[in-house]
């Protein structure tokens, strides 16, 4: 690269730092949202380990995490300016003392324990990471553990493990038990797809030791080649070629963070953060041109469990039914984001704290980025219907995405919230990361002889069926809090009176759900729109306003109802559900996940059959993906995404952004006209 360039882009790169640092105000107060501070999870640690001190407790930490005020408190420190009332600022730790799981809600003002509950039904909490990485040592130093591994020809010293969640399979009493699988890192740092096959190996987390062990019998350890994904050890030749792209934002950019709260365009948001759910997006209100007034579109928003059953029946594989939220954390499992490669030039980032098992405080360096995305078309029009005149009028599109990346293993997430000055919300997952290999002596397609549930993607190795189930959390206040789901099916009408020479027409046919089974929709049957909608407000020409669901492309579970794992994860048994609002109601598997029966999930609330007609109400879409591997998906895979859309619809009086100027049109200072 010329020396002059070198100039260029270095000093483009300092101009854009000078903005990120300087384009963040000051915080004036703490929002009541916010995620918990390094000091507030330390203050947790003091106050419970002084009434359980460690010297003569167990005592681990498995969530903390801030205990949500009621909803009226927070819409009323919202609507009140100056903000002269307070709301109460509390902290829910789950914790693990000798055996025992306690619910301690501590009162972090008055800095003392409110409550201290024990839970007495099924399932764990999530697992630590501090006590997985213990599991994970232990075979190392097992007599038959180390048999097997001489027996296989391998090095010791180039053998890692992992631990896996062993679900529930009928079992009437459970311990807290994870399996380990190990894998070689010989030659490549790819683990994921270098399994020892054949050993089951159980580790009980409250005795830590291992208390199974089976060697079912010696399956090659796929090779090394062509495993290597490190760009520092490719070869030549290198390809595609792709080109370089400077951001420049002359004004700088045109959002602004305050603490955790953003204003950006026409929007404002809060972004939260929980040790269990990862990123959360709280009160995003738009602002309405015409009425002069911001609008409250969504008050809450967010992942509440990701379902990855596999579909490998085998004694190495049916367990492997996991719930990443619940079961691992999506806080707790998130990464810090690498500039300019996770996020573009212009992004901005946030930190944020998690915990450790002793219940310190752990950093995670940029966890969250906020951007501008642009070179989308906003609307357009090329009119040629008039004689004699033809013009076009076009606008770019500028989107503001927050963005974090959650790791469980061996998939890496991607995860959006992309706000539209259009008034929509489009939330993204993608996924990228590293098959589930399944060892196997098969080197080509035509040895295999029986059902291998999976694609033979590499010689030995077998990228294993599964699913990808998401399910959103939407507690949406369509300009206000009282909301109704509208179902409106679209039927086909045949012309039979001789009115018309046509045949036929469709038309819509709307109807409101009364109750939380009106609301289950299996979405795909049949064609239809699915909105939220405020009978309490209407425009001027008499529609209810409201927001639509543009979902994403359907997929539905193909387990059996009785089978196990779809008990426990029976919340995709429909694509969208809708709840009244219960502060206690946040995670659609349950509270607790690890070895849970499946009798604390959404599909179980939803049977009560409560009123949602003209109620605060929560919407729950299931986002789903059938993967069924490629080998282009090896030895790791480019991403595999999926979005939906909520989209205004006769929520504003016109299109809300048709006066808006596409970023060529805005001039600044020094700015050739």
């Amino acid at each position: 690269m010329a020396s002059s360039m070198k100039l260029m882009l270095f000093s483009a790169l300092i101009l854009l730092s000078f903005q990120a640092v300087f384009s963040v105000t000051p915080l004036q107060f703490q929002h009541p949202l916010d995620p918990l501070t390094k000091e507030e999870i330390s203050l947790v640690q003091t106050i419970v380990q002084k009434k359980y001190p460690t010297s003569s407790n167990r005592l681990s930490f498995h969530y903390i995490g801030l205990d949500e005020p009621e909803k009226n408190a927070i819409l009323q420190w919202e609507s009140i300016k100056p903000r002269i009332i307070t709301v109460p600022r509390k902290a829910l730790a789950i914790t693990i003392i000798n055996s025992i799981t306690h619910e301690i809600v501590i009162d972090l003002k008055a800095r003392r324990i409110v409550s201290d509950n024990i839970h007495n039904g099924n399932g764990f909490p999530t697992l630590s990471v501090d006590e997985q990485a213990v599991a994970i040592e232990l075979p190392l130093k097992y007599g038959p553990f180390l048999e097997s591994v001489k027996k296989r020809g391998l090095n010791l010293s180039e053998v890692v493990c992992s631990t896996f969640t062993m679900g529930w399979f009928g079992e009437t009493t459970n311990r807290r038990t994870v399996r380990v699988e190990c894998f070689m890192k010989e030659s490549s740092p790819n683990i994921w797809v270098r399994p020892i096959s054949g050993l089951t190996i159980v580790v009980d987390l409250e005795l830590m030791k291992i208390i199974e062990y089976h060697d079912s019998g010696i399956i090659p350890v796929p090779t090394a080649d062509n495993t290597e994904y490190r760009l520092s050890h490719q070869k030549p030749p290198f390809g595609p070629k792709q080109h370089s792209l400077a951001t420049h934002q002359p004004q700088g950019p045109g959002f602004t963070i305050s603490g955790h709260s953003v204003s950006w365009a026409n929007w404002k948001f809060h972004i939260g953060f929980d040790a269990r759910a990862g990123i959360v997006i709280s009160l995003a209100s738009i602002y309405d041109l015409e009425k002069h007034k911001s609008r409250r579109v969504l008050y809450k928003g967010y992942i509440s469990e990701l379902f990855v059953p596999y579909q490998d029946p085998t004694d190495d594989f049916y367990y492997k039914t996991f719930f990443d939220a619940g079961e691992f954390g999506f806080g707790l499992s998130t990464v810090s984001l690498v500039p300019n490669r996770d996020c573009p030039s212009n992004a901005q980032f946030l930190d944020t704290y998690v915990h450790n098992a002793d219940g310190s405080p752990l950093l995670i360096k940029n966890a969250i980025c906020v951007f501008e995305q642009y070179g989308n078309i906003m609307w357009r029009h090329t009119e040629t219907g008039i004689p004699n005149e033809s013009f076009a009028e076009t606008r770019t599109e500028v989107n503001l995405v927050v963005r974090t990346v959650v790791t469980v293993g061996n998939y890496d997430n991607i995860i959006d919230w992309e706000f539209k000055a259009s008034g929509s919300i489009k939330p993204a997952i993608a996924l990228s990361g590293i098959l589930e290999i399944k060892g196997v002596d098969i080197k080509h397609k035509n040895e295999i002889k029986s059902d291998q549930h999976g694609t033979l993607v590499s010689a030995n190795s077998i990228g294993v069926y599964h699913d990808h189930f998401y399910i959103y959390h939407l507690d949406l206040d369509i300009d206000g809090v009282s909301n109704s789901f509208e179902k409106t099916s679209l039927k086909t009408v045949r012309v039979t009176d001789g009115s018309s020479k046509r045949k036929s027409y469709w038309t819509t046919e709307t109807a409101t759900a009364k109750t939380e089974n009106d609301a289950k929709i299996i979405i795909g049957t049949s064609p239809g729109e699915l909105s939220v909608v405020n009978p309490n407000k209407k425009t001027a020409v008499g529609n209810d306003v409201g927001y639509r669901l543009i979902p994403a492309i359907p997929a539905h579970p193909l387990l059996t109802d009785d089978d196990w794992p779809q008990i426990r994860g029976a919340f995709t048994d429909f694509n969208v559900w809708v709840t009244p609002y219960n502060r206690t109601e946040k995670w659609a598997g349950g509270l607790y996940v690890d070895h849970s029966h499946g009798d604390d999930t959404l599909a179980v609330w939803t049977k009560k059959n409560r009123d949602i007609e003209n109620k605060d109400i929560v919407l729950w879409h299931v986002v789903g993906i059938h993967h069924v591997p490629a080998q282009e998906d090896f030895p790791i895979m480019p991403l595999l995404s999926t979005a939906f859309e909520l989209r205004p619809t006769n929520f504003f009086e016109r299109n809300p952004v048709l006066k808006t100027l596409s970023p060529k049109d805005v001039q600044w200072p020094g700015c050739p006209k």
